[in-house]
């Protein structure tokens, strides 16, 4: 049987043979890259917030503006959607008898604890997956030890080697202090690399939004950190109102893909914590809804197709309920369901297992020939070339995202985590 595609009929082995050429795991990296120059990269954040600047995308059009106006660029009645995790201290200096140092970046907790939180809250022993700066230099059964005010000992050892981390064992005294508590006392804030150089003082608020609350991220939501108090005053006087949700960032956000098409790049898994309050508000909003942040966007369209899962199966059990990198490509979740459908079908699933909130994780890659179905716009700074975050610019934009970060470029943006930022109206 023939099918059209794009006025010309081809048969049913030619279309299965375009919809694998078109599949997003065969986007070339190279095609979604720019020169991006060092003196482009804000290694501070503007003294004021909310005097960042802010290019405006829609129909094909970009104006230049600040994020102090925002408001007027945004329609009445809107939601705005913000991911309000905070940042964990989560770079952990050891110095060795030697001199040497070994340093813990702290990613996520055990696969043994569920979840973040319950991790955090852990006295006096926690398994962690880290990053091991100088994991040669750690000889096997050797014991890292620091001691912390006020009266903190702390011990790290070493437990299994990962595919891409190490378990580490971490042990302190007195035994009643949570491992949130141990962060705070002996980690330091974990600023991008890109960076160049280490966390200040000033980083300890300025790296946080002002809404961040929930503890467990490795970097920050920065779309987020352009919003001060009087400008969501500014915004609820315009009858546009915020809502939040958590997703806990991890290290991998920082992550280039180095390989040649993104098929082969492993994106990193997050852990969501979503309230049942927040889904009865995205739904009533409708289409009116902003994601700020490319977090807040992932957890939006994840939030999505669990719906259409548990449309698919009312049954679905919660391990299923994860979202993999590609999953959402297939011909399985194929459905067409509209928003309000799926969403109200997740609700009946939470009903129906006695969940007020939803503790899940999502692998979600978007890329371009994804179609963004939960929002009308995405806020969010200005990304690095060859990454996961570009892609889902490219998704959102189209092949406009270059004209975008081109103008971005030629008229003193500042770019990556502290920079400026966009808006960016979705099919524009």
């Amino acid at each position: 049987m023939a099918n059209d595609w794009v006025g010309v009929s081809v048969n049913s082995v030619q279309l299965a043979q375009i919809r694998v050429y078109m599949h997003p795991a065969n986007i070339l990296i190279d095609h979604y890259t720019y020169s991006l120059p060092d003196d482009r990269i804000a290694r501070y954040p503007q003294p004021e917030r909310d005097a960042s600047k802010l290019l405006v995308y829609r129909n094909g059009a970009i104006t230049d503006a600040c994020y102090r106006d925002i408001d007027q660029y945004l329609p009445a009645g809107s939601l705005l959607v913000f991911n309000n995790t905070k940042v964990v201290e989560a770079r952990l200096l050891f110095q060795k008898p030697s001199g040497g140092m070994i340093e813990l970046f702290c990613l996520e907790p055990h696969d043994s604890y569920g979840d973040i939180t319950t991790g955090l809250l852990q006295q006096g022993r926690v398994w962690w997956k880290c990053l091991v700066g100088g994991a040669s230099k750690w000889k096997p059964g050797q014991v890292l030890q620091k001691n912390l005010e006020p009266g903190i000992h702390l011990e790290a050892r070493y437990v299994e080697k990962l595919a891409d981390s190490f378990v580490i064992e971490l042990v302190w005294t007195p035994a009643h202090v949570t491992f949130a508590d141990i962060l705070h006392h002996a980690g330091q804030l974990p600023l991008p690399p890109y960076l160049k150089r280490a966390a200040e003082t000033a980083d300890l608020e300025r790296y946080q939004t002002i809404y961040a609350e929930q503890e467990g991220s490795v970097a920050a939501p920065t779309a987020g950190l352009h919003f001060t108090p009087a400008l969501l005053d500014k915004l609820r006087q315009k009858n546009i109102h915020p809502a939040f949700l958590t997703l806990h960032v991890g290290a991998g956000t920082f992550k280039p893909v180095k390989t040649a098409t993104i098929g082969d790049h492993n994106m990193h898994a997050e852990a969501l914590d979503i309230p049942r309050a927040f889904i009865r508000q995205l739904i009533d909003a409708g289409s009116q809804v902003f994601a700020v942040g490319t977090t807040s966007l992932r957890t939006l369209e994840s939030l999505y197709w669990m719906g259409v899962k548990t449309h698919l199966d009312a049954n679905l059990p919660h391990v299923d309920l994860a979202i993999g990198q590609w999953e959402v490509y297939g011909e399985k979740l194929a459905t067409g369901l509209p928003v309000k459908e799926a969403l109200e079908n997740l609700l009946q699933w939470m009903d129906s297992h006695g969940l007020e909130r939803l503790l899940v994780k999502t692998q979600i890659l978007i890329a371009p020939g994804y179609s963004i179905r939960t929002v009308k716009g995405l806020i969010t700074n200005f990304h690095q070339p060859q990454s996961t975050l570009l892609l889902l610019v490219a998704a959102v934009a189209g092949n406009d995202w270059k004209t975008i970060y081109d103008h971005a470029l030629a008229n003193d943006y500042r770019f990556l985590s502290y920079g400026d930022g966009s808006l960016l109206f979705n099919g524009s």
